[in-house]
């Protein structure tokens, strides 16, 4: 059951997320915490129930599981929710990061980034820059999710030897696209509505 540990951990943690409301009992959230990890245990044929997420989701990258103990603890109201400046800076690194991997793994590009990531040095360095610059804007949740993807990495906590595999998975690829288009939509049409007020009130 060891070797399962982080696909237990992912299990409950990704289905606490997507059940708990901020409106329920302390008491409540700890009861579906503690529910889901049991859950996550439960003997399918010889293999415990988390077992088949990690057959669909393979282990997740340490910054998807950082984000989603970050979004738990939100739900538990541990924690705040990020700030909006911080939330789009977040979206934009992970989306940048994901537009340097996956268009090779499209076949889009000759140039294959994911090689960098079996002798990382020069990975490691743009990551530790990278990590700077969000403690010197005050970004908490992207610093640890870059400080412990790379420590994940330095202990080989994944069987991957490949430094991207701790950083980027396509779950949280897709998450920080979606959220970052949804974003800017919202951004675009508001702008258009107080564009449009004024115009009706200078009319007047």
């Amino acid at each position: 059951m060891l070797e399962y540990w982080q696909a237990h951990l992912t299990f409950t943690l990704l289905a606490f997320v997507l059940v708990a409301f901020f409106n329920q009992r302390t008491g409540l959230k700890i009861a579906l915490l503690a529910g889901f990890l049991a859950v996550s245990f439960l003997p399918v044929d010889g293999l415990p129930l988390a077992a088949y997420l990690r057959g669909v989701t393979d282990d997740v990258a340490t910054t998807t599981l950082v984000g989603l103990l970050y979004a738990a603890l939100v739900r538990m109201g541990v924690t705040n929710r990020l700030q909006p400046v911080s939330r789009v800076q977040l979206l934009l690194l992970f989306s940048g990061l994901a537009l340097v991997l996956y268009p090779s793994t499209l076949g889009l590009t000759y140039f294959d980034p994911y090689r960098l990531g079996y002798n990382p040095r020069p990975l490691l360095l743009g990551i530790g820059l990278l990590t700077l610059v969000f403690i010197l804007v005050r970004n908490g949740l992207v610093v640890c999710m870059l400080g412990l993807a790379t420590l994940a990495f330095s202990l080989q906590l994944k069987p991957s030897p490949n430094y991207w595999d701790y950083l980027l998975d396509p779950f949280i690829a897709v998450y920080c696209w979606t959220a970052l288009i949804v974003t800017g939509l919202k951004t675009a049409w508001f702008s258009a509505m107080a564009r449009r007020k004024l115009k009706l009130e200078a009319e007047l």
